[in-house]
């Protein structure tokens, strides 16, 4: 009997999608393929009798899929384009590779000083210096978060939208992120990591 249980986060629907367009879309170490102007509405037509996924759905995948680092990694001025079945088309054009590349490395600038800070925060915390109580309850960690936090406010479902840039709520400290799906219950989120998290309106902060 043909499964009709319904996809439930992105990483199912570009599984699926990638099984199903292995020429057009790539997984794991192969490398990605710049996609064609318009491939949305080419997945919705193939995909019009699959019941396991809706447009919003889709589109959230597509979203979560193009602004991956692999993807963006592969969109270069004159690479050729291609549809589902793998055919080359138009060149990418050096505004859309330009935009690309600072694309990327916005992504890897927040990620990377994300790690710094945490980083630095783990020498402090081992140094031989920060042995004293006082100095320990001062520790640069908790300024963070009171300055990150006192510039946004908790979030209420019925504000939120795709590609709105939110802090999670994840431990002490707020992380930014990108919403990329917004469900009945829950809100999908892409962090700057590029890791994608399911989470309450309520654990979001926005601006």
């Amino acid at each position: 009997m043909e499964n009709t249980e319904k996809f439930t986060n992105n990483k199912q629907i570009i599984n699926f999608i990638t099984e199903k367009f292995p020429l057009c879309f790539t997984a794991g170490s192969t490398p990605a393929k710049p996609l064609k102007i318009g491939i949305f509405q080419e997945l919705v037509a193939r995909l019009e009798d699959e019941s396991r996924v809706s447009k919003t759905q889709l589109r959230g995948a597509l979203r979560q899929y193009t602004l991956s680092w692999r993807y963006l990694h592969c969109v270069k001025e004159a690479v050729k384009r291609v549809d589902l079945d793998g055919v080359e088309g138009d060149d990418v054009s050096l505004e859309h590779a330009q935009h690309a590349l600072k694309t990327l490395k916005e992504s890897k600038d927040k990620v990377f000083a994300n790690k710094k800070k945490t980083t630095n925060t783990e020498n402090e915390k081992r140094a031989p210096k920060k042995v004293h109580v006082p100095k320990r309850k001062t520790a640069p960690v908790k300024k963070e978060v009171v300055e990150d936090l006192s510039n946004y406010k908790p979030a209420t479902h019925a504000e939120l939208s795709v590609q709105q840039v939110v802090k999670v709520l994840l431990g002490k400290v707020p992380v930014s992120g990108t919403v990329i799906e917004v469900m009945k219950d829950d809100v999908q989120v892409q962090l700057n990591s590029g890791m994608v998290v399911k989470v309450q309106a309520k654990h979001l902060i926005v601006e």
